[in-house]
């Protein structure tokens, strides 16, 4: 069941959309619950598509087509390595290859210590600076080498969060 904070800020949500549209609010409303809860259940996807009147199914769609949304738990931190072609041309699968070995993880993982989970992403729209990677859906890190890595990996490690215009992030 959804809590009384999530149904409220869906309700916020559906103001913005005529009233036979609610599903429009669906990416909202799984984000919300995803925020509350730092992933999104199966369970969670049907109550979703209860509360908006619409198929499980198309929750389901929704919610496995982006990359944004995890479907299982990926730890405190999740980072999410754009491996798309033109990352992979300016070496994102090098990239994802050195996180893994710096982790001990492989991808849709968790390290022992539940600070990261690692995963992979189709195309995050800023190809000129790959390769990229994201850090909890919300910060945007570019033109990765080895070394930034290490300082993201590092500060993060230590229970600190990037800040905005660290490491490259547009």
């Amino acid at each position: 069941m959804l809590s009384e904070q999530v149904q409220a800020k869906i309700e916020h949500e559906l103001k913005k959309y005529p009233a036979d549209q609610k599903q429009s609010a669906v990416m909202a409303a799984l984000r919300f619950v995803q925020d509350e809860k730092g992933w999104i259940s199966s369970d969670d996807m049907a109550d979703v598509a209860i509360y908006l009147g619409m198929p499980k199914m198309a929750v389901y769609e929704v919610a496995t087509f982006y990359h944004m949304y995890k479907l299982q738990p990926m730890g405190q931190h999740t980072l999410t390595v754009c491996t798309n072609l033109s990352c992979q041309l300016m070496g994102s699968n090098e990239t994802l290859d050195y996180i893994k070995s710096k982790l001990g993880i492989g991808l849709n993982e968790v390290t022992a210590d539940g600070k990261f989970g690692l995963r992979e992403a189709e195309c995050m729209g800023a190809c000129i600076d790959a390769p990229l990677m994201t850090v909890n859906n919300r910060r945007l890190c570019a033109r990765l080498t080895p070394e930034k890595i290490d300082r993201i990996l590092t500060k993060l490690s230590a229970g600190g969060e990037l800040a905005s215009g660290e490491e490259n992030v547009r």
